[in-house]
């Protein structure tokens, strides 16, 4: 681990450049998040911060492991792969709220540098990163206005849509070209390695149409499914804190009762 953690030190001084764009893409991000939560999201659970960072770092955790089982797609190049991590954050956004969705994907791609390193110079994990706050950021601002199984549908489809087509153009627009300025390639050479598993792969564009956009459709899909049926169920777990602070403060309202009685 220490070797992997020396070759990823090493890479992000080579690419401070890069490294300044995503930790800036972060944090407006971050800022996007923490206004709608306190402009528009009234029903916002109130948790104590010992909860809150617990929870986000649980989340967290789970969401950077996930991250390192990677599965290959027979439609896309190699450097495509599908994980779930966006499957633990996701929850954690429903029921924590935005500020905690960005978090969980920044600490989830922190966590999986620290376990794996890079192998794309950054471009990959930052890929990563700003797609699945383009999934989960719509999903929970549609659902954390009004709560409800319809907008929890709502919110994961319009997370799907928004995801799809932002990580095509992000893709064709930014992280291909900058992959292969980093790497000293061609563009060609990686539509070529398009094509070797598509022959309809000529150029960027169809790349992004025959590997980037179902890929993440496919992602959307999965993880908005497993989503719907998850949560709901995970949730009375997290609601243990709750019923036992309910608990608390119903009996200390009645020794307070009992004692003002007397």
């Amino acid at each position: 681990m220490l070797e992997k953690l020396k070759a990823t030190f090493e890479s992000a001084k080579e690419n401070l450049g890069f490294i300044a764009i995503c930790l800036g893409v972060f944090a407006g991000l971050f800022l996007i998040a923490f206004l709608f939560e306190r402009l528009f999201v009234k029903n916002r659970r109130r948790f104590s911060d010992t909860r809150y960072i617990t929870y986000v770092a649980l989340f967290s955790a789970m969401a950077g492991v996930l991250m390192l089982l990677e599965v290959p797609l027979f439609f896309a190049p190699s450097f495509y792969k599908m994980d779930l991590s966006e499957l633990p954050v996701m929850i954690c956004t429903f029921y924590l709220g935005p500020v905690a969705g960005v978090v969980s994907e920044f600490l989830k791609v922190l966590l999986k540098l620290v376990l794996k390193g890079t192998s794309t110079a950054f471009v990959g994990d930052f890929a990563n990163f700003a797609v699945g706050c383009a999934f989960v950021l719509p999903a929970t601002m549609v659902y954390h206005i009004k709560r409800g199984k319809r907008s929890a549908l709502l919110g994961l489809v319009t997370g799907t849509v928004i995801m799809t087509v932002f990580g095509s153009m992000f893709n064709a627009l930014f992280l291909i070209p900058k992959f292969a300025q980093l790497f000293h390639m061609d563009l060609s050479a990686i539509v070529a390695m398009g094509t070797s598993v598509n022959k309809s792969i000529v150029d960027i564009k169809t790349l992004v149409l025959y590997a980037v956009v179902p890929f993440n459709l496919l992602k959307g899909v999965v993880v908005s499914l497993l989503t719907f049926l998850l949560y709901k169920r995970v949730t009375p777990l997290l609601h243990i804190g709750d019923g036992r602070k309910n608990a608390r403060k119903k009996k200390e309202k009645a020794e307070t009762a009992e004692a003002s009685a007397e």
